[in-house]
Order: C-alpha cells, then sequence, then structure tokens
C-alpha cells in the first residue's frame, strides 16, 4: 500500500501525463469517461478497421480517440489494455514494444496470470507493472465497490502512487493483492455464481420457457426474481465478460466442475424418496459448515425483493409462492462444503452478482422453515423435476466447455441462449437494475 499523494502531486500529475486505454468496449469507455472528466488526459483506441467510427461516436468526448494501440502506446505514460482475456496475449504482442520508455502498463482482465505473462513476455524491460481489476460490470456505479490494485513491478518510488490517484476518481474500495491471490479469490467469488446463473438461462432456454409469463406461480417470489433477472442480466451482457474467468482461471475450472457435480448428486438423491434422510443430513452439513459461524443481519430479505418480477412490473402482491426444490441453491452450498470454500472470507473482493447471489441462498439456509419446506418441496412437489433435470444438463454442459477449454464452444452456447432472452433484456435491465441498487443498497 503506497501513501497518498497530495494534490499538489496529482495536479502534475495530470498536467505533465497521459492516461492510454486500449479497447473501448464497455469496461475501457467507463474507464476512459471517468479519468478525463475528472481531469485526467487520456487517449484511447478500438480496432483500428473501426477507428473512423469510434472517432466519430466519441466526437464530444473529453478523451481523444487514436487510430490503434501503437498511438496509444507511444505517448502514455499509463497504459491500461481492456481487452477481452483470451486476447490479452495478442494485443499485447501486438502494442506492447510501442510502449513509451519508463511508463506503467496495466490491465482490466478477470485473469491476472494469463495478463502478467503476456506483459512480461511482450513488453520492454524498462516497463512498470501495475495492473487492476474494478470487480463489477460497466451497468454498476463504481463508487464503494471493490477495485484490486496489483504492484507486480515497479522500481520508481511514485508510480503506484500515481496509479493509485488515477483510479481514486472512481470512488472504489482499493484492495491490494499479487496477480495470484487475485486469481485464486476472483475464482472463489464468480465461478460458481456465473456457472449458477447461466445454467438457470440455459435451462429454461433450452425448455422454450419464459418463467415470469408462466400462470401456475411456479416462479413467483423474491427469490424466484433474483433467479430471472439476475440470469437475464448476465446474459444480455457479452459473452467474453464471463469465458475469461471461466477458461483462463485454473482455479475456476476445478469450481465450476464441482458445481455441476453437487448439482448432479443432489439431483440423484431427488429421484429416491427413500434418500431424504441423507440429501436431509448432506444438505444439513453443508450449511454447518457454510453458515454455522454467521452473526449479525442477513444480507437479503425476501420481501424487499418481491416487487422486483417482471410478470407485474414492480407491484406484484396478490400471487404466493410455491415450494421449490432450489437446486441451483444447494447445489452452490454444497460445492462451497465440497471444496472448503468460506464465501465470507473474501467479501472485500466480491462482485455485486456473488453478494447476491450468497444472500439469496444465506436467506435460504438459515431460514429453517424455509429449508425444511425446500427438501419436502423435492418429493412432494415434483412440479419442478422437468426444470431440474433441464439444469443439470446445462450445469454439466457449461462444465465440459470449460474443461474443454473452448472458446467458441463457449460463445456459441452463450449466444444461442442469449438469442431466445433477447425480447426481454431491455424491460429485464431495467428492473434488474433497480433490484441491484435496492440489494446493493441494503446489504451495506
Amino acid at each position: 500500500m503506497s501513501s497518498v499523494a497530495s494534490k499538489a502531486e496529482i495536479d502534475e500529475w495530470k498536467r505533465t501525463k497521459t492516461i492510454g486505454i486500449i479497447g473501448l468496449g464497455d469496461m475501457g469507455l467507463l474507464y476512459a469517461t471517468n479519468f478525463s472528466e475528472n481531469g485526467w488526459n487520456v487517449v484511447a483506441c478500438d480496432r483500428e478497421e473501426i477507428y473512423e467510427d469510434v472517432k466519430a461516436k466519441y466526437s464530444n468526448s473529453r478523451f481523444k480517440v487514436l487510430p490503434n494501440g501503437h498511438y496509444v502506446s507511444r505517448i502514455s505514460d499509463y497504459v491500461i489494455y481492456s481487452v477481452e482475456t483470451s486476447n490479452i496475449a495478442k494485443i499485447a504482442s501486438l502494442y506492447g514494444p510501442s510502449t513509451k520508455l519508463g511508463s506503467i502498463v496495466g490491465g482490466q482482465t478477470s485473469c491476472k496470470n494469463d495478463e502478467i505473462k503476456a506483459f512480461e513476455k511482450y513488453l520492454p524491460e524498462d516497463i512498470e507493472i501495475i495492473t487492476i481489476h474494478s470487480l463489477h460490470g460497466p451497468k454498476i456505479s463504481t463508487e464503494g465497490q471493490p477495485l484490486v490494485l496489483i504492484n507486480h513491478k515497479s522500481t520508481k518510488p511514485d508510480s503506484f502512487r500515481f496509479v493509485e490517484s488515477l483510479v481514486s476518481c472512481l470512488k472504489s474500495k482499493h484492495v491490494y493483492l499479487t496477480y495470484q491471490e487475485h486469481d485464486r479469490i476472483t475464482a472463489d467469488t464468480q465461478a460458481v455464481t456465473h456457472a449458477a446463473f447461466l445454467s438457470m438461462g440455459a435451462a429454461w432456454a433450452e425448455l422454450k420457457v419464459y418463467p415470469w409469463k408462466l400462470d401456475d406461480n411456479k416462479w413467483y417470489g423474491g427469490i424466484e426474481n433474483v433467479k430471472v433477472n439476475i440470469s437475464l442480466r448476465i446474459y444480455s451482457n457479452k459473452w467474453h465478460v464471463y469465458a475469461g474467468l471461466a477458461i483462463t482461471n485454473p482455479h475456476a475450472h476445478q469450481q465450476i466442475l464441482q458445481y455441476a457435480t453437487s448439482a448432479t448428486e443432489l439431483f440423484t438423491l431427488f429421484l429416491d424418496k427413500d434418500k431424504k434422510p441423507e440429501l436431509t443430513e448432506r444438505i444439513k452439513k453443508a450449511k454447518e459448515f457454510v453458515f454455522g459461524h454467521h452473526k449479525g443481519l442477513l444480507l437479503l430479505d425476501d420481501s424487499i425483493l418481491e416487487k422486483f418480477s417482471l410478470s407485474n412490473g414492480m407491484t406484484n402482491t396478490s400471487k404466493t409462492t410455491v415450494p421449490n426444490s432450489h437446486l441451483s441453491l444447494l447445489s452452490i452450498v454444497d460445492s462451497w462444503y465440497k471444496l472448503k470454500i468460506n464465501p465470507y472470507d473474501h467479501m472485500i473482493c466480491s462482485t455485486p452478482l456473488f453478494r447476491i447471489f450468497l444472500g439469496v441462498t444465506e436467506y435460504l439456509f438459515l431460514n429453517d422453515d424455509l429449508l425444511n419446506q425446500t427438501i419436502d418441496a423435492v418429493y412432494d412437489n415434483k412440479s419442478f423435476r422437468r426444470d431440474d433435470l433441464e439444469f443439470i444438463v446445462a450445469a454439466r454442459k457449461w462444465s465440459s466447455i470449460v474443461s474443454f477449454q473452448s472458446f467458441d464452444l463457449y460463445k456459441k452456447q452463450f449466444e444461442t441462449t442469449q438469442e431466445f432472452f433477447q425480447p426481454m433484456f431491455s424491460e429485464a435491465n431495467k428492473i434488474g437494475n433497480e433490484m441491484v441498487k435496492t440489494i446493493l443498497s441494503h446489504s451495506k
């Protein structure tokens, strides 16, 4: 951790230093906009073949658009590669040699192992490496969210203070890690969360079901609203946002595999009522491991979430919740138990989606009546059996894709599901944004 820079130092840096952004996707644009609007001199680029379009699109912005990464790298004192994890090596090899003498380079990828390897291989020896990662999506306010800073290689005493001063305008919570710690923690807090919501969405798409449009109340209630809204929120983003972490981070492989395994094994117990004691014991052991030392208030309150239904806008009060097996939530806690992961250990680095998912599982497992009702519903209400089966297939499919390390298969599976839900993204994001805002403010 560095000492705080003075206002005079920051003013001098703003006057003399140039910040470069390579990649004007959603997060690159968020950074370029925030930095430039806070008085920093920012240059940015996207793909060279769309330079004229990008330049025209952002002609009224405070940052300047340049033709390609060579132009950005050549004049920037700090270059941030905001590109897909799968492309970091390719882009670094292309533009790295043009990096300004003695400057600093960082990135915004979700897997720092691959990023650091690329920088060490393709950047000149005199370049310092101080990399970052905002642990949230571009649709979330940066204020109060975790921002990881990794001082991997720097020799000048002011370098880290300079980078930290730059990103301070985001008003995020700074977290100081090594790149190895970053990758382990992001796997713990994101890999299974993404797998769960991706599997839910893929199962509904395969069944050709918009759950909020059903008339049988199956998907009514606060917990169900979270499942639907967050699944659609993920599928409204770009596939590479999730593929990079899942495929390039080896810690994520084990966790996604365990999630699919836990879901499969629990579902197998669902099929035989004589296995109810075994299922109950397994769930209670997982509960004790994950939540046994829980103290204080719950992260979420189901009553707060009941208004965020896609089927009835935000005023649904006429329906009752149908008992659900909640296989997706049982599986997450079971997988944490099997992997001996305590989800509370990394709350300082948690994403909004992780806090929401933890909050939902917390609500289920720490409400004895609801948990027992869920176990009973497994055997007494088989209306979810088909949904659970399709969820298992989806979870295993995502696990296989990750184990194959295939970006092409990941993209195909993601975009197939995305296409099914496309008509609902506008409304879902509007309601989902309000839901996320409410949850995050409630859980502070």
